[in-house]
């Protein structure tokens, strides 16, 4: 029996029985869901689908058992199809897994395929009779060639799909595609198109001086950070902030204190716990008015990153987040409630009010 969706763009409410979750059991021990999402006739004629990377990928049957190769395809996949899920590139740890559904959150740890610091064998994608493995991120020539590697040697399809931000609608339509749950993801893309425009929006109604300039501080001395127009910045764009930091650098960027003084933003975006506790007693750092008037935010993580760790779905909540922060009069909603909804609705799981009033009150 296939698990389902409401089809609300602000809330939806997954069916979920005890009895349905318990038949999420592993086939290997403490290893792969045995999914039942694409329905009694799973195996269909084989097909075949053009990956963003313009690769000819054939499946054999709708892929029940799924590798991520790295952490944005986790989310994604996790997001449209959790019972498909074969495990994560790193465990979950206790917080987070309390904001996940409990069959996924005790999944192994798989490592990656892909990215800096490579740490899954192939061997694993083969022990766990992986179906499909799947990418989300780059299609740059690199990353198709390792797809093609792959698949070549373990046999297993592979697809890569585009992690840009303005192509999150339609990578979700095409995963859900290739996943067997187009329902699922019709729901998701209607409810990402609703953030977006309502970010816009809001971003319509701002006049040049009211939008707010933001320095993102990454690592533990934050002098690390994303810039403007960098992928690990774009949702700053979003809700109508100016990223002060114009640096030469396509993405990440290491600067100086110089840099941050003459910039002088008036929010700073912490990613670090260590640095945000310290920040107000630095000799330097306090003589920035965000940090004097207060105005210095930890980023949540729970149970993935709000703002680019990882860039996937979950920088919804980030838009969510931050677009009520920074304009609180411009939001018709209580920040609160609507994460409870966006929580329920990326991640299958209702949190408590308290539950999300602890995440939010840890950010100050």
């Amino acid at each position: 029996m296939a698990r389902r969706f409401s089809r609300s763009t602000a809330s939806v409410l997954p069916d979920e029985t005890s009895a349905r979750r318990r038949r999420l059991l592993g086939v290997l021990p403490g290893a792969a869901l045995v999914a039942a999402t694409a329905g009694p006739r799973a195996a269909l004629a084989a097909r075949t689908l053009i990956d963003d990377a313009q690769r000819e990928v054939v499946l054999g049957s709708t892929p029940a058992r799924v590798f991520p190769a790295g952490p944005p395809a986790s989310v994604f996949v996790y997001c449209l199809a959790p019972d498909k899920l074969l495990g994560w590139p790193r465990r979950v740890r206790e917080d987070e897994a309390a904001f996940l559904l409990p069959e996924a959150a005790r999944l192994p740890e798989l490592g990656r395929l892909t990215g800096r610091g490579s740490t899954a064998a192939l061997e694993t994608v083969l022990a766990l009779r992986t179906q499909l493995v799947v990418d989300v991120g780059s299609t740059a020539p690199t990353y198709a060639s390792l797809a093609d590697q792959v698949q070549r040697q373990t046999g297993v399809p592979y697809v890569l799909y585009d992690g840009a931000f303005d192509r999150t609608e339609q990578t979700i339509r095409r995963l859900a595609d290739a996943l067997g749950v187009t329902a699922r993801g019709e729901s998701l893309a209607r409810g990402v198109r609703a953030i977006l425009d309502a970010a816009a929006g809001l971003r319509g109604r701002l006049a040049p001086g009211e939008r707010p300039r933001v320095y993102f501080a990454r690592g533990p001395d934050g002098l690390a950070t994303a810039a403007a127009g960098g992928l690990n910045a774009e949702v700053l764009d979003e809700v109508g902030a100016v990223n002060v930091a114009q640096v030469e650098a396509p993405n990440l960027a290491r600067v100086s204190f110089e840099q941050l003084l003459s910039w002088r933003p008036d929010w700073i975006l912490a990613s670090d716990e260590s640095f945000f506790h310290g920040v107000r007693a630095h000799p330097v750092w306090s003589r920035l008015e965000a940090v004097r008037a207060g105005r210095v935010l930890l980023v949540p993580h729970l149970p993935f990153g709000w703002f680019d760790a990882p860039p996937a779905l979950n920088r919804m909540v980030g838009i969510v987040w931050l677009s009520a922060v920074f304009h609180p009069r411009l939001v018709g909603y209580r920040l609160d409630e609507r994460i409870v909804e966006v929580f329920e609705w990326l991640y299958h799981r209702r949190p408590s009010l308290a539950q999300v009033r602890r995440l939010l009150g840890e950010q100050r």
